[in-house]
């Protein structure tokens, strides 16, 4: 009764009973390795393309103003003061400025080494950040990111950028709510890859803020004072880190924080 319905319903080649576990297997192992082939082949198609082929309207890094140039050239709101534990080494605060940037604008349009995605942990696509991301990149980014079996929050990891002009994309997965350890993590995790992968200039969004439930400024704290501390030892290593900015009032939180945790020295 089974093999006959089997093969009414699925239109078996043969009845039910009668198939070899490999027939089944075999096609899934084919069709999981030839995906594996092409995300790989369009990996390395995509990194030997520059940016302006990729996308015409792409931002270059040279076209961004350095924190130190932008503030010399617009009136800064109120400064917003460093948190009571920060300590920063003043020795380096011009050096440092130069090598900070403000975008206000998608990140998706940025041609930088790598931009960060604010990821879930399946690194599958999701809602905001990581839905544009995903959907600029094209299919291929989630054929890759289904090899690297998921991703904890704090952790961060690599892929390449496909059709967005970044040449790779760095996802981490931020904490659900005010861990500022956690989300420093993010920042420090993803400066790492950059670095170990002999990359020099990125941008991050605002990571853990929105549906996450981080506030906006806690969390601008928590980037601005990681990402400086991390160039503080690793001053060589990064040409540029970009804060990527969307909101109104990030865009305000971090023209008034970036004057405490960057100060331009006289």
């Amino acid at each position: 009764m089974l093999s006959k319905c089997s093969n009414k319903i699925f239109k078996l080649r043969y009845p039910i009973t009668k198939l070899n576990i490999a027939d089944v297997i075999y096609p899934i192992i084919v069709n999981f390795q030839k995906n594996m082939a092409s995300w790989e082949v369009e990996k390395d198609k995509y990194l030997r393309i520059n940016a302006e082929t990729k996308r015409k309207n792409c931002v270059k890094v040279e076209d961004i103003l350095t924190w130190k140039s932008l503030s010399e050239s617009i009136k800064l709101p109120e400064p917003i003061a460093m948190k009571e534990n920060c300590a920063i080494n003043i020795s380096k605060n011009n050096i440092l400025a130069e090598k900070i940037s403000i975008f206000e604008g998608n990140i998706t349009n940025l041609a930088v080494d790598a931009i960060v995605n604010a990821a879930n942990s399946s690194l599958l696509g999701g809602g905001g950040v990581d839905g544009a991301i995903h959907g600029a990149a094209g299919p291929f980014l989630k054929e890759e990111c289904r090899t690297l079996g998921g991703c904890q929050v704090g952790e961060a990891k690599i892929t390449g950028g496909y059709q967005l002009p970044s040449r790779y994309v760095i996802h981490t997965v931020g904490p659900k709510g005010e861990y500022p350890e956690k989300l420093k993590k993010c920042y420090r995790n993803s400066l790492e890859v950059l670095v170990s992968k002999k990359l020099r200039t990125i941008a991050f969004p605002c990571i853990s803020t929105g549906i996450y439930g981080f506030p906006n400024l806690s969390a601008a704290h928590a980037a601005t004072y990681q990402v400086r501390k991390y160039l503080e030892d690793n001053t060589d290593q990064i040409d540029r880190v970009i804060f990527c900015l969307f909101m109104d009032e990030d865009k305000k939180i971090y023209k008034g924080i970036l004057q405490s945790y960057f100060p331009i020295s006289n």
